[in-house]
């Protein structure tokens, strides 16, 4: 009977460890393959060196934040539950607890112009309110990720994640 117990035990305990785990990704699984985003402007930027009043290169600056903006997204993604490191930026805040924030690949990312491309800005969501975070601090966020799309005061974001937790950011041991 003891054997039976335990055997229904380690049955019923198996999903709910699943469910807990995530997969790590790195920025550069939110980028498809093949997607170039300086294809179109090599031709111009390699055309000799421009001053920053030259009206091409203020045309290649305005190609390239439409490019960024329209960035595609990696659609087998959509709904994996992630595990991914990044610097945040507090976009909803009431006292010290944050409910919306973009997660950004590098330090002052989006704070800095231009903002980087749609596909490396995350705009992330928790239901239950973050206590102390601030502005640039590095972190993990676990959650599940979609391709929705955000137009933000500090860029447009490819994709959203519901976070489910968050940790500060801790470089794995070397061993």
């Amino acid at each position: 009977m003891r054997k039976l117990l335990l055997l229904l035990a380690l049955c019923l305990a198996l999903p709910l460890q699943a469910a807990e785990e995530y997969k790590e990704i790195g920025w550069e699984a939110l980028v498809p393959k093949g997607w170039d985003p300086t294809q179109d402007l090599k031709a111009l930027l390699n055309s000799g060196k421009l001053q920053d009043s030259d009206p091409r290169a203020m045309e290649a600056l305005e190609k390239m934040k439409a490019l960024w903006d329209s960035a595609p997204t990696e659609p087998s993604l959509a709904g994996l539950r992630v595990r991914l490191p990044g610097f945040a930026i507090p976009l909803e805040a009431k006292a010290d607890k944050v409910s919306e924030f973009l997660l950004v690949p590098y330090f002052g990312a989006c704070i800095h112009s231009p903002p980087p491309p749609a596909n490396q800005i995350i705009h992330a969501v928790s239901t239950k309110p973050l206590k102390g975070m601030r502005s640039m601090d590095a972190i993990w966020v676990h959650g599940t990720l979609s391709l929705q799309r955000a137009d933000t005061p500090w860029g447009k974001a490819g994709y959203r994640l519901a976070v489910d937790k968050i940790a500060p950011y801790e470089e794995a041991k070397k061993k």
